[in-house]
């Protein structure tokens, strides 16, 4: 008998529609049949790529005593996290508050009004771990629904009080210098030495914190800044994360070396990742970084991105049935695939080994020098790009892992931004052209009337309002799609966005929720200030609204972004490294944004000589305006700069609402942007 998930368009809970499990997708009627048999609600949360997920539906959810078991005493609700983020927030808070931690698959147990009152992430079908199996946990919670409903009660009462004393304001005053160096203290202790990164086992890439030590390098009093982010980037895109052969990061490292990954590709960690290392190649200079940016927006291009323009969300880890069967070899098929000499040096340049490092297979990654110089090492190894081109498109013949092809606003909104820096910074047609196209996809499928935002597109269809994070990440890459094209329906589109999202997500006590004035009643209004996968909403929009008020000569909006980074400073103070883009975004304002305006015909050849200046080298807090000087333009920062007939192209440089005197020689253009 199927259940209530086949007509649903999200590609995780097709996955589920088979199940023995009677799932409902997260609606009313599952909330009223909960009501009317009194029985509590089982609430389980994953997505589309997770590894653990589809170990707990193998194990649990097509079992047919469990599912009977879970048919008979509860109402089994299956919810994408990518399609509805602010369930997973509110949710994940609540089993963050009962257990310490979280993660996917997320477990949960709800009264019939959504109260959350027992959770967990992933349990086994037989006890091992240190944890319960997943049959003990129901029989457990069958037992106290019918004989401790008054505990249930409580506890779901006292869970709700936790979640809406998280949303409390904490505007809190701190001199920003103190708070950026603070942070800078704070993230060295748990900074690993040897391989890079933050923390231990499991290993996840930390792109915004990265480009926060990219942004303080030149400013910081600590003189191996640069060492540790040269560290973390050669390591892993020597690691098994990286994939050596089609571009791209895997989601997270399951040691402390980088080597081993859970395999699914996620577009945001990719879109994130190609801007960190574009932007370390702009701010360093080292080659392989621009070639680590250029790979893995090649590998976004080529396998995630819609014919219409827009990037789908993930790939996932298994195929065949295992995890990591697309990307791993044994010696013998890379003898097989490549000539005699070829096959060993690419061996032994890859770590290939008969014993394997990867359940008797190879995941391939470039060994490093446990001391020393590794990026000098990483440059100096073997050309081998003809024997990579050559597996590559032997492994193009396996089963594929499974694509969801979802579009979600938000990640595409990340990954224009890295296209059109990429496009600015490397002076590609084809990275242009692409971002254009995304730009334009977003624009025409995502853009609702009164510039309300869709979350989702499937198959021509959109689908959920925006949520906070879709609004301050599209606006993003809108700006960046400004600053590559200088065509000012990109620039406008992003400032009514930003209209649109103050109306409806501002917070009477400062910042934004997740959720807009016309969503959904849930047990609360979310407000999430933690970076997760993504950056935080919050944090996001403070960035845009900073970038829009230097822009557009408001107030109004800086008024906001500073209204909105009061509500963080607490946090940021305590635990800088959850706070990423909250630290960008307090590094943008406490620098102050550099503004650079250049007027001239866009097509002359002085014009594009002071344009070329401005692409050059890394300057995170400068944004760009350019106009042909002779017609009106809705950049008001442009409009206070105009030429009279016959002028040279110039170039205005404006720094803490003063500008310099207008300059038309680009090589007096990069002096006054690097004083």
């Amino acid at each position: 008998m199927p259940n209530h998930l086949a007509g649903e368009p999200s590609p995780y809970l097709q996955q589920h529609a088979d199940n023995p499990v009677d799932w409902y997708p997260w609606c009313d009627e599952a909330f009223q049949r909960a009501e009317q048999e009194d029985k509590p609600i089982f609430l389980s949360i994953g997505y589309s790529a997770c590894h653990w997920c589809h170990v707990m539906e193998r194990e649990s959810f097509t079992d047919a005593a469990t599912a009977r078991f879970l048919n008979e005493h509860f109402i089994s609700i299956k919810v994408d996290r990518e399609e509805r983020p602010d369930l997973d927030a509110i949710y994940m808070q609540a089993v963050t508050a009962m257990t310490g931690q979280g993660g996917w698959p997320l477990s949960v147990w709800l009264t019939p009004d959504g109260a959350p009152f027992y959770g967990g992430t992933y349990f086994p079908p037989a006890p091992r771990y240190g944890m319960p199996s997943f049959p003990q946990v129901l029989k457990m919670l069958v037992s106290v629904w019918s004989g401790r409903r008054q505990d249930i009660h409580e506890t779901a009462a006292s869970l709700l009080a936790h979640l809406d004393r998280e949303d409390e304001t904490r505007s809190t005053a701190l001199p920003r210098e103190r708070l950026l160096a603070g942070a800078m203290d704070h993230l060295r202790p748990s900074f690993d030495p040897v391989y890079g990164g933050w923390g231990e086992a499991p290993k996840f890439p930390q792109p915004l914190l990265l480009e926060f030590l990219l942004a303080r390098r030149r400013s910081s009093t600590q003189p191996q800044v640069e060492q540790d982010i040269e560290l973390t980037l050669d390591a892993m895109v020597a690691g098994g994360i990286y994939d050596h052969l089609g571009g791209g990061f895997h989601r997270y490292s399951t040691d402390e070396r980088w080597l081993v990954p859970h395999f699914e590709k996620m577009l945001y960690d990719n879109a994130q990742l190609a801007r960190c290392y574009l932007h370390a190649w702009q701010s360093m200079g080292k080659p392989r970084y621009r070639e680590v940016a250029e790979e893995t927006l090649d590998y976004l291009i080529r396998e995630m991105q819609h014919p219409l323009g827009g990037f789908f969300s993930a790939t996932d880890a298994d195929s065949e049935g295992e995890e990591g069967a697309f990307f791993v070899w044994t010696p013998q098929q890379i003898r097989e695939a490549l000539p005699a000499g070829s096959a060993d040096d690419f061996m032994a340049a890859y770590g290939v080994t008969a014993a394997g490092n990867f359940e008797g297979a190879n995941i391939l990654h470039r060994p490093l020098p446990p001391a020393g110089d590794r990026g000098a090492h990483l440059d100096t190894q073997p050309d081998l790009s003809v024997a990579r081109a050559q597996l590559f498109a032997v492994r193009e013949q396996r089963p594929y892992p499974a694509r969801d092809d979802k579009i979600l606003a938000g990640w595409n909104g990340l990954a224009l931004a890295a296209l059109a820096e990429a496009a600015r910074a490397l002076r590609s047609d084809r990275y242009r052209e692409v971002a254009i196209k995304t730009g334009r996809f977003i624009q025409e499928s995502f853009v609702r009337p009164g510039s309300r935002l869709a979350h989702l597109w499937k198959d021509g269809q959109t689908r959920g309002n925006g949520f906070l994070e879709d609004y301050a990440c599209v606006i993003e890459g809108l700006i960046a799609l400004y600053q590559l094209t200088f065509a000012e329906n990109w620039y406008q589109s992003a400032k009514d966005l930003a209209d649109s999202m103050v109306e409806h997500f501002k917070r009477p006590a400062g910042g934004f929720y997740d959720t807009s004035d016309d969503h959904e009643d849930l047990v609360v209004r979310p407000r999430s200030l933690q970076d997760s996968l993504t950056p935080s909403g919050n944090a996001m929009a403070a960035t845009v609204l900073l970038k829009l008020g230097a822009y557009a000569g408001d107030t109004r909006y800086t008024d906001l972004a500073e209204e909105t980074m009061a509500t963080s400073a607490e946090l940021v103070n305590r635990a800088p490294g959850m706070f990423g883009q909250w630290l960008l975004a307090y590094h943008l304002a406490d620098s102050g944004i550099t503004e650079l305006a250049i007027v001239g015909d866009l097509n002359a050849p002085q014009t594009a000589a002071l344009l070329s200046v401005a692409t050059e080298g890394f300057r995170p807090t400068m944004i760009i305006a350019a106009h042909s000087g002779n017609s009106t333009s809705a950049v008001p920062l442009l409009e206070v700069h105009r030429l009279q007939s016959g002028e040279a192209a110039s170039a205005w440089v404006c720094r803490r609402s003063t500008c310099l005197a207008p300059v038309t020689d680009p090589q007096e253009l990069a002096g006054l942007l690097d004083s």
